[in-house]
């Protein structure tokens, strides 16, 4: 075996193996509000709940390792100690990745992954309506653990409220683990889902900040076919194909394209297709289709 020691290791390569040693991590996908009422929302894997009586959760957003600069979340509990932590499921997990990019402070992070904000009954957070369970808590005390770039900041929660959506109840109105189809945290871009298969990847954008479901083109964004998590892949580019890369994808693609002209559908039957190539993670080619229906 080898011998890792922390003191003679550089602060990315230990950071990745600790994510890749400890895992699934459960995500806390934490809604926060600054004194000027503007809205926060980031996904954080150093998280866990810890006490029952009373209920507490902690979760951890931890200073940037590249410029040692701390998270917009941690610095609105600062300010104003409240906090929703909405939990993950596969079904929105895409939008989710997006949501973690480092948008400018101010920037609705809601917006720009294409989640529906809903009103909290105790704390002034707003709850993600498309979590299946979403918690409003209090902070009661944050320690932080250094000051260097990686250094956690532990936001002791306190919760006050629970959301629970009844689909993923079973019949004695607990929590179902297959209709919950909760998602973990591995080490790199690797996720764990807790139904069906258990690993998938997904790229994190950290050196790329994209464009947002909000860019998205509402006859697109709209559609009845695309789900979130196609939305989360294509707001996820960092610029659209240009007229002439969709121009020569459309000479590529002429026969499908002249087929079209007779359908009455022409619309649904390119967002299947975008479906099949976004499945197979083919988002360039996913959006060229889509740009070429115009």
């Amino acid at each position: 075996m080898i011998e890792i020691n922390p003191n003679a290791t550089p602060i990315p390569q230990l950071h990745a193996y600790l994510l890749g040693a400890v895992g699934p991590r459960p995500i806390a996908f934490a809604s926060t509000i600054d004194e000027n009422g503007n809205v926060n929302l980031a996904p954080f894997s150093f998280f866990n709940v810890f006490s029952a009586n009373p209920p507490i959760l902690i979760f951890s957003p931890a200073r940037s390792g590249r410029t040692n600069t701390t998270k917009h979340t941690y610095d609105n509990v600062k300010v104003i100690p409240e906090v929703v932590i909405n939990i993950v499921n596969h079904s929105m997990v895409h939008q989710v990745s997006l949501a973690s990019a480092e948008y400018p402070k101010g920037v609705s992070e809601f917006e720009k992954s294409g989640f529906t904000p809903l009103e909290s009954k105790k704390i002034k957070p707003f709850r993600v309506k498309e979590s299946p369970v979403q918690i409003e808590c209090k902070v009661n005390q944050v320690i932080e653990l250094g000051t260097e770039g990686g250094a956690g900041n532990l936001i002791i929660c306190e919760v006050l409220l629970l959301h629970i959506n009844e689909e993923i109840l079973n019949e004695s109105r607990m929590i179902d683990p297959h209709k919950i189809d909760l998602v973990a945290r591995m080490g790199g871009n690797w996720y764990c889902r807790a139904s069906g298969n258990a690993l998938f990847e997904i790229d994190k954008p950290l050196s790329k900040i994209g464009i947002g479901v909000d860019a998205i083109p509402a006859e697109i964004k709209n559609s009845a076919i695309l789900t979130g998590n196609h939305l989360g892949q294509l707001g996820n580019v960092e610029k659209l194909p240009t007229q002439t890369e969709v121009e020569e994808y459309k000479k590529q693609q002429e026969l499908f394209f002249q087929e079209l002209k007779d359908s009455t559908n022409a619309k649904e039957e390119v967002h299947r297709k975008a479906t099949v190539l976004l499945n197979l993670n083919r988002v360039e080619e996913a959006w060229k289709l889509l740009l070429a229906l115009k």
